[in-house]
Parts: C-alpha cells; structure tokens; sequence
C-alpha cells in the first residue's frame, strides 16, 4: 500500500498558494510555529493551536513495570512527556460522533 502522506513541501507550497506568498516565505512561516510551540511547551507546559488542539506537558510518576522477555519486574522512572490533545471539533469533523 503506498504512502499518501502530506510531505513538507506540498504543505509549505498549499500554505503558500492559498496565502499568495512564496514558497520561501511560508516555509519560514511553518518553522518559525514550530520554534514556539517547542519554546512555549518547554516553557509553559501548554501550547494552544487554535482550530487544532493543544500541546501539553504532563508529568509521569514512576512506577513498577515487567520486562516482557524475562518476566523481571523493573522500576520505571518518573519522566516528563508530552502529549498532543485534539480539539472537539476537529476530533468531531474528522470522525463524526455516532447518533443514538
């Protein structure tokens, strides 16, 4: 099955027809959103899309956990991860929510 993912490129020449600026001036568009919603993340443990959803930092404890090849029981430390949460919207547009 082939891959029909959106590259960068078509991305930065689609956000460039549809805003009429070059391809050059939407790929700096592109990579300067990406440098603040790292900075911002980093800095404030949230970073809003609007329109998209949310990046957050959450906090994991540490835990207890099996290493599946032996069955040993290890320790799992505690660690900072980040997680993407989808607006309602966008979740709702691209799968409807079922009718009752």
């Amino acid at each position: 099955m082939a891959d029909k993912r959106m590259t960068q490129a078509q991305l930065v020449r689609k956000i460039a027809d549809s805003c009429g600026v070059t391809n050059k001036v939407a790929k700096s568009f592109l990579d300067t959103y990406a440098q603040i919603a790292v900075t911002e993340t980093k800095k404030n443990g949230v970073f809003v899309m609007p329109g998209i959803g949310k990046l957050v930092r959450v906090e994991r404890k540490a835990r207890m956990g099996r290493n599946p090849a032996t069955g040993e029981t290890i320790k799992i430390p505690a660690k900072k991860v980040v997680k993407f949460r989808v607006a309602k919207a966008v979740r709702d547009a691209i799968v409807p929510p079922k009718k009752k």
